[in-house]
């Protein structure tokens, strides 16, 4: 039985939604902290496995990050050695790939973040599971396309 709601409704969709990507955010992390990872990292490794090859700007819109904080994040991550870039027919384009060794990162991961996951969805149960993806795409497909 999911547990009952114990925090306040907030007036703003903003912050209602911040609130519980923090909250979501700090499970996560901490989950993937006993191989010194963020779930900011294991996303962009897993998006890449997932997708191969992707060019910045594309995967800016697919996760919706400024490009201010991807860059930052991106750089984290290859400084690692787990992503690669390479320089696109522009020179201001670049294409990210994951490396062999963010392959094995990520596999090292996936228990981990996998235990995160089923917690969180036994937590909401499978009803609450499945309306909560279908709305978080929604509300980030709606806000995109404002």
């Amino acid at each position: 039985m999911p547990a009952m709601n114990t925090l306040p409704s907030l007036p703003c969709g903003c912050a209602t939604l911040r609130r519980a990507a923090r909250a979501v955010t700090q499970l996560y992390d901490e989950a993937l902290r006993p191989i010194d990872m963020r779930i900011t990292e294991f996303t962009i490794l897993q998006l890449l496995d997932l997708v191969g090859t992707i060019t910045q700007g594309r995967l800016g819109e697919v996760l919706a990050m400024d490009s201010t904080t991807l860059s930052r994040t991106l750089k984290l991550v290859e400084r690692g050695g787990a992503i690669v870039a390479i320089p696109g027919k522009d020179r201001r384009e670049r294409h990210y790939q994951i490396t062999r060794k963010g392959k094995k990162r990520l596999e090292r991961a996936l228990p981990f973040w996998e235990e995160a996951q089923k917690r969180l969805q036994k937590a909401m149960g499978q009803p609450g599971w499945s309306q909560f993806t279908v709305i978080s795409d929604q509300v980030a497909g709606a806000a995109t396309r404002l």
